[in-house]
Formats: structure tokens, sequence, C-alpha cells
């Protein structure tokens, strides 16, 4: 055993129970925080849902339910293949990994594609982040969500092309971060009436 701050042991000790989850441990601080943030998010949601409950269900009421549907298939879809990535890798099939990761990515890129076509008929009927605050909110809120999906993108290529195991899990963590973030999101603010 090596002395050097990277052991395994010196490892366990500085992060304590984070160094028992998958991948790497400040991957797993930045996906907490940016929990929080989403929450934030959530709750301000609510909170201004309170006070303009009608225009919140007339603003619900132009959204595409199938467009946000599709999003969700193809994200859960997606989260499943970055789990396939990290089985294939943990089974020493590192090809198999990249092909699986490459689907997830390749998912990813469909989610953003989705959501630009919803932006696009937005924008056609003049509606914008200025139109009402439930709109105003509905870019933020899916604008924010869109940035992390590019930034999981990015996140998905590199641990491909570093495909070790850990790398695999931390990339996977985040992409399933995105995933969750999606769950809670389209039914709050596409469904709950």
């Amino acid at each position: 055993m090596s002395d050097h701050p990277t052991d395994a042991t010196s490892d366990s000790r500085e992060w304590g129970a984070l160094s028992d989850l998958p991948g790497n441990p400040i991957m797993w601080v930045l996906i907490v925080s940016e929990l929080l943030v989403f929450g934030a998010f959530f709750l301000g949601f609510g909170t201004a849902r309170i006070f303009n409950v009608e225009m919140f269900r007339a603003g619900q009421g132009m959204l595409d339910i199938r467009l946000g549907g599709l999003n969700t298939l193809i994200l859960v879809s997606s989260g499943w293949l970055a789990a396939k990535a990290v089985q294939a890798c943990a089974e020493g099939n590192g090809k198999g990994a990249r092909l699986w990761l490459s689907g997830a990515g390749a998912l990813g890129v469909a989610f953003l594609v989705v959501k630009s076509i919803e932006y696009a008929d937005k924008a056609a009927h003049g509606i914008d982040i200025e139109t009402n605050t439930f709109f105003t909110l509905f870019y933020l809120m899916t604008g924010f969500h869109a940035l992390h999906v590019v930034m999981g993108l990015v996140l998905l290529v590199i641990v491909g092309w570093r495909n070790s195991l850990e790398n695999l899990e931390t990339g996977a963590a985040f992409w399933h971060m995105v995933d969750l973030i999606w769950l809670i999101l389209f039914p709050i603010v596409y469904l709950v009436r």
C-alpha cells in the first residue's frame, strides 16, 4: 500500500460516506448542489402558481404534453443505456460500454432536438420568456435542465474516451441526475393542474 494521497484508504477517510458511492465523490457533491438548485426552482414555481393559478393553468394548456412525454421516454431510455454502459465496463467489455454510452448520448441529442422543436413552436406563437410568469419559469427551468443535458453529453464523451469503471460510474451518476430532474420537472410543469 502506498503513502500517496490517492491511496484508497486515504480517499475513504477524506470523503467519508461519499467514498462508498459509485464514481468520483466530488460528482456526488455536485449532484447534491444541483438538486438543491432545482429544488429552489420547483419551490419558486409552486409558490408562483399559488398566486397565479389561472395563468399557470392557461400556460400549461399551451404546452405540448406529447413532446414532454416523448422527452421523458427518451431520457429514461438514455439513462438505461448509460447503466448498461457501466455494466458492460464492469464486465470488462470496454467496446460494449462505448456502444451503450454512444446510444445514451444519441438519445440525449434527441432530447435536445425535441426541446428545440417545442421552443420553436412557442416562438412561432409569440410565446417567449417575457410572456408571463409561467413562461418565464418554464423557460428558466427547462432551459437550465437542457443546459445540464448539454453538460451531461460533454461528460459522456469524456468518460467514453477515458473509459474506466470509475469514469463511467461518474458520468452515469450525473446523467441519472439529469433524468431524475426531468422526471420531477415534467409532471410539475406539464401535468399538475
